[in-house]
């Protein structure tokens, strides 16, 4: 069977999480936009999983409506490395909490920051049977490529256990796979979602063939065994993420990798803090020229949430506005869910909506948009084509603002 997978998020019981992150609401809003297993996120939170083991069918399997979830749960290691473990079952996720409870606070925050190291932390993974990878693991912080220059120097004698490495937003399978060791790697990508809200929660997401949509359904997709395999990986194009590109974190100004060298890292315009982006970072630590793609690898395509596409194509500022409401509701009443109208939907069976938002959608399928890259802590933005959206008929939909400033809330935690 085929699937959607989104299988890093966090629950309310996270900092500078939305307090609509409970299950229910996971559940549903996993549904709309065509989900089918959805991490729990923050699994060895006492509250968390207390309102887990509630909602449990039995040990192994929580379902909600049509929404199955896999327990997952980020950990912060001594180093700021962020990892991300799935879990069989509740049991082993109980006994996940009681080894970690002895090295940090699990109660202050869903995602526990620990005094272990990676090497540490994926042998308690092994010992219970979870899988575990770095987590976004380009980002400048909280990553294993901010801190490490490689699998080897994060896992140690681990190394081979890690079983897949999750992209983030700020990179794609093309940025992953100039990096010799990484090849051999299931790459994932997920939302790492704060807030419920559509151009939140699976705002990158994985298809899988699965078996089933059990913990060892996956593990055998991830291990690509019997076949089974991610199939897909759907996420945002790596320009849009603030760390894009090197850029002083004062006054933004982009820089290449040797002029920050030769300046020593620090802004010409304004003597500010030139930040090492996520594009030099690959640039040093690859191998290769350019990406090889090794035979299991799937196809990434880059999307963006549907109602941002809406919001962008009527020229609106907000999600939320009744316009672009309208429009998303219309389209997920008629068509099911969100990613079937992203990815499949011929454009003639959508003509009941704008035409400016038909043609953003094939705008993206077909990769025409105009990428403006971030960089020092300011967000990349995307336009559409000349032709396209509200640049070109906005009439009275259009705010007066430019796309970029709408654009903001796309990585907005």
């Amino acid at each position: 069977m085929i699937i959607n997978a989104d299988l890093h998020l966090h629950s309310k019981y996270s900092m500078a999480c939305s307090g609509k992150m409970d299950l229910p609401t996971i559940a549903q809003e996993a549904a709309k936009k065509g989900i089918d297993l959805v991490a729990t996120g923050d699994c060895i939170h006492p509250q968390w999983m207390k309102e887990i083991r509630e909602a449990s069918v039995n040990d192994e399997n929580i379902i909600l409506g049509k929404t199955t979830f896999t327990l997952t749960t980020e950990i912060e290691d001594n180093h700021r490395v962020h990892h991300l473990l799935i879990l069989p079952s509740i049991s082993k996720a109980e006994e996940l909490a009681e080894t970690m409870a002895r090295h940090g606070n699990l109660s202050s925050d869903g995602r526990p920051t620990v005094r272990l190291n990676g090497t540490e932390i994926a042998e308690i993974a092994r010992d219970i049977g979870a899988l575990i990878g770095p987590c976004h693991a380009f980002t400048p912080w909280t990553a294993m490529y901010a801190y490490h220059d490689s699998l080897k120097s994060c896992y140690g004698d681990m190394t081979d256990y890690i079983s897949f490495l999750e992209l983030g937003l700020s990179a794609d399978s093309d940025y992953a796979d100039r990096i010799s060791e990484l090849h051999r790697l299931t790459f994932l990508t997920n939302s790492d979602a704060h807030s419920p809200t559509s151009n939140k929660l699976a705002r990158e997401f994985n298809r899988i063939e699965v078996p089933d949509t059990s913990f060892e359904g996956l593990r055998k997709a991830i291990h690509r065994e019997n076949n089974y395999r991610v199939i897909m990986n759907v996420g945002f194009y790596p320009q849009e993420g603030k760390y894009n590109e090197s850029a002083c974190i004062k006054c933004f100004t982009h820089y290449s990798l040797e002029e920050s060298v030769s300046s020593k890292w620090k802004c010409s315009v304004c003597g500010g803090r030139i930040k090492k982006g996520v594009y030099d970072r690959v640039n040093e630590l690859a191998d290769l020229p350019q990406p090889v793609h090794p035979d299991h690898r799937p196809p990434y395509v880059h999307l963006m949430p549907l109602s941002e596409i809406i919001m962008m194509a009527l020229g609106h500022a907000s999600i939320n506005t009744k316009g672009v409401q309208d429009a998303w509701n219309a389209l997920l009443d008629r068509f099911t869910d969100e990613l079937e109208i992203l990815l499949h939907v011929q454009p003639q069976n959508m003509d009941f909506v704008d035409k400016r938002i038909v043609d953003a959608i094939i705008a993206f399928r077909e990769e025409k948009v105009i990428l403006h890259p971030g960089g020092g802590g300011q967000y990349g933005h995307i336009e559409l084509p000349p032709d396209i959206g509200a640049g070109k008929a906005a009439g009275k939909e259009d705010d007066g603002k430019s796309n970029k400033k709408s654009q903001s809330s796309l990585f907005d935690f």
